[in-house]
């Protein structure tokens, strides 16, 4: 499969995914919303009957206060106005009680005791006499008492309206309010609209002096208060607030949406897998690519050798070459030599995968740094002035000392001589130099050459194995690519650490540092 098709697939199930993602999350959102509104309007509902059911409270004790004062005096100062008992049989008229005075009218007590005598009690004669002038004068009286209890009853509740509107205002909100009443209100009325968490709540006059706070009273969840006028028609300065909030109310609005929560974990556990099962085809892509230049490498290289070879034993068995002791020995050192060669290439691919699995042996020891670099410099000095180019040391090290093995060491600096003639620039000579130096705690070594560089986005690639810098179609760099990865993997191993610096076209240069052994 194309890496473009693949990348067209991994972008459309990405947009998928998060779309699915966003439309969950639009929803949940939306589903909060509703849920906070509606705790709202049920909330501030609940709060306006609470201080409602307060006010008929207040109006219920004036008006009983009032109705008990007013039965104690009409038992003290009722007359009995007669009661019509004759012998001319007219229908008896109930116990009609008048207060003498409160306005000069009479009127009933609370209950009527009696609208008509019972007829089992009323004599005989008295049913039989009855005439249409003595039911007239019994309807006209009956009247005359529904009358007088109407307008006591409209006096007396006028006189609690007064009372309630001149005095009750005056008193203070700790005398009107009874907070464990006001409390238990705030309760049902919450339960009764659907909402039954923990609440706190406080009463405060209007200018926000706090006149009760409930026991269990916390801050926790003020951030949403909510408010309502107590006694809202009283004058602005006697009203009084309640302001209540829920420590659980986030618990209780996202109690709604809970159910979303696998859905959306789900969703971004599907994304996530998404996500790595791209970034692994990517990686497996690319290994494959590796392993496909490993092995053209690989390929290319062990031919050569093994061609040589192959020729060198060809001439040996053609009777037509004349096997002269000169000949003889150029081809054998020939074949010694490119043996040599096949040799360090599988030895090379061998090493790596002994490495990986961590099965190497060291043969650790104290050597001097600037020793070992001299003589390696000094070997490799021939092949680089033979490309006309020119190798200079600077070893300022003042404490050279380091205790790693010394042919795996020896092979660090040789990996990293041999990319600097590998990859020179054709179109000048190589110049490379190498530099020792310390600090307190660290030695260092550089390796600096001038030649083609690496391009930025290669230089976090190029310690990774069987990785090679693309050069377009040119081959004349031999290798596997295993080079920079045996660097790496020797300094990680010697406790160091190593980092390049380059520029495209500028040339490259290597940095290694060691811990100090000091004496």
């Amino acid at each position: 499969m194309k890496k473009t098709t693949i990348w067209l697939i991994a972008i459309i199930m990405g947009l998928a995914f998060l779309g699915l993602l966003f439309l969950q999350l639009k929803y949940i959102q939306a589903m909060v919303q509703m849920k906070k509104e509606q705790f709202d309007e049920s909330v501030n509902k609940a709060l306006y009957q609470a201080s409602r059911n307060l006010e008929l409270n207040e109006t219920l004790r004036y008006l009983e206060r009032d109705v008990n004062a007013s039965e104690r005096n009409s038992k003290k100062d009722v007359v009995d106005i007669g009661v019509n008992n004759g012998d001319d049989g007219a229908l008896g008229h109930s116990h009609q009680y008048v207060e003498q005075g409160k306005g000069g009218y009479p009127y009933t007590s609370f209950e009527l005791k009696t609208i008509a005598m019972k007829p089992s009690s009323m004599p005989k004669a008295m049913i039989l006499r009855s005439d249409k002038n003595s039911i007239s004068e019994a309807t006209k009286s009956m009247r005359e008492i529904v009358k007088n209890r109407y307008i006591y009853q409209k006096a007396l509740l006028d006189e609690v309206v007064y009372s309630i509107l001149y005095t009750a205002s005056d008193k203070p909100l700790r005398e009107r309010i009874n907070f464990k009443m006001l409390d238990q209100d705030i309760k049902t009325e919450l339960m009764n609209n659907g909402i039954d968490i923990p609440y706190h709540f406080t009463v405060s006059t209007q200018d926000g002096r706090e006149v009760y706070r409930c026991p269990d009273y916390t801050e926790e969840g003020e951030d949403y208060t909510y408010s309502q006028v107590l006694f809202r028609n009283d004058p602005s300065n006697k009203m009084g607030v309640v302001k209540i909030h829920f420590p659980d109310m986030g618990s209780y609005i996202f109690s709604g949406v809970r159910f979303m929560v696998p859905s959306v974990a789900f969703t971004v556990v599907l994304l996530v897998t998404f996500i790595f099962t791209i970034v692994v085809i990517f990686r497996q892509k690319r290994y494959t690519e590796i392993k496909n230049d490993f092995i053209n490498n690989m390929t290319h290289e062990l031919k050569t050798p093994i061609s040589s070879i192959s020729l060198a034993a060809q001439m040996l068995n053609d009777e037509a070459v004349t096997k002269s002791p000169v000949m003889m020995k150029h081809l054998g050192g020939v074949i010694n030599d490119e043996s040599k060669r096949l040799r360090f290439l599988v030895e090379k691919v061998l090493q790596m995968s002994m490495f990986d699995r961590k099965k190497a042996i060291f043969n650790k020891k104290e050597l001097n740094l600037n020793e070992l670099v001299e003589s390696v410099a000094n070997t490799f000095t021939l092949r680089v002035e033979h490309t006309g180019g020119h190798i200079t040391t600077a070893l300022d090290a003042t404490e050279p000392t380091i205790y790693v093995d010394e042919m795996h060491f020896t092979n660090v600096i040789f990996n990293l001589l041999d990319n600097a003639v590998k990859y020179r620039d054709p179109e000048r000579p190589v110049e490379l130099t190498v530099k020792t130096w310390n600090d307190k705690e660290k030695l260092y070594l550089s390796v600096k050459d001038n030649g083609m560089g690496i391009k930025k986005e290669n230089l976090k690639k190029i310690f990774e194995k069987f990785y090679r810098v693309h050069t377009g179609n040119v081959h004349d760099v031999k290798g596997f690519g295993l080079g920079l990865a045996y660097v790496k993997k020797m300094v990680d191993l010697h406790k160091g650490e190593i980092h390049v610096e380059s520029e495209r076209g500028k040339g490259t240069n290597f940095i290694i540092s060691l811990p100090i052994i000091k004496k």
